[in-house]
């Protein structure tokens, strides 16, 4: 039952933000009683923090499956955005930007997990785009990966955009759309224009 709750907990979190949710909403979506949910969660607070584990370990074991498929590094960066454009799909806003607002320790916590996992990810995409002729030798690798966290994590900010339906992924896109061109071969850029192609861009 805790992993049904917090399944459910995270797909309503995901579409209509941290903020608006409430204990109510969550019970009612699964038909059963509020108090089933205090078994478990003493706390709105701590039912976030257990979600947004919950979301990031799956988005994780995601990410892993997208890097076994033997994509080549930009298709795999592409695979990777649509993975986070199908969970972000209903967002009109930015949940990860309501969660820094309202439950800012647990935001602090999720930022470390993500980019140490982040930069494992990039780095290994970065050194396989080398191997294969699709990014540039001479790249900092490190300095790389900082600049495109840096950028992927600034369209979650409603102080820089403002969004309505399919912002998120179009700003993801553009965001990997810059990443690319700034490290990539001119054999890369080829694969990345049929990429953007592919993906109606």
């Amino acid at each position: 039952m805790k992993c049904e709750i917090l399944q459910k907990a995270g797909e309503i979190f995901l579409k209509l933000g941290f903020k608006s949710v409430t204990m109510d909403d969550i019970a009612n979506e699964l038909a059963i009683s509020k108090k089933t949910i205090y078994k478990f969660f003493k706390n709105k607070e701590e039912l976030v923090d257990e979600t947004v584990c919950h979301i990031h370990e799956t988005m994780h074991k995601e990410i892993f499956c997208i890097c076994d498929k033997g994509f080549n590094a930009i298709q795999e960066n592409f695979e990777i955005k649509n993975m986070f454009k199908n969970m972000f799909k209903n967002s009109d806003d930015s949940p990860l930007y309501q969660l820094k607002k309202y439950y800012p320790k647990t935001y602090t916590k999720m930022m470390e997990k993500e980019f140490s996992m982040f930069k494992d990810c990039i780095l290994n995409n970065i050194e396989k785009g080398i191997v294969d002729g699709l990014y540039r030798n001479e790249l900092d690798k490190e300095l790389t990966t900082k600049f495109y966290f840096s950028l992927a994590m600034s369209v979650h900010d409603s102080t820089l955009y403002t969004y309505n339906k399919n912002t998120l992924n179009k700003l993801e896109t553009n965001v990997l759309e810059y990443h690319t061109r700034a490290i990539a071969t001119l054999k890369g850029i080829q694969i990345l224009e049929e990429q953007l192609e592919k993906n109606g861009f």
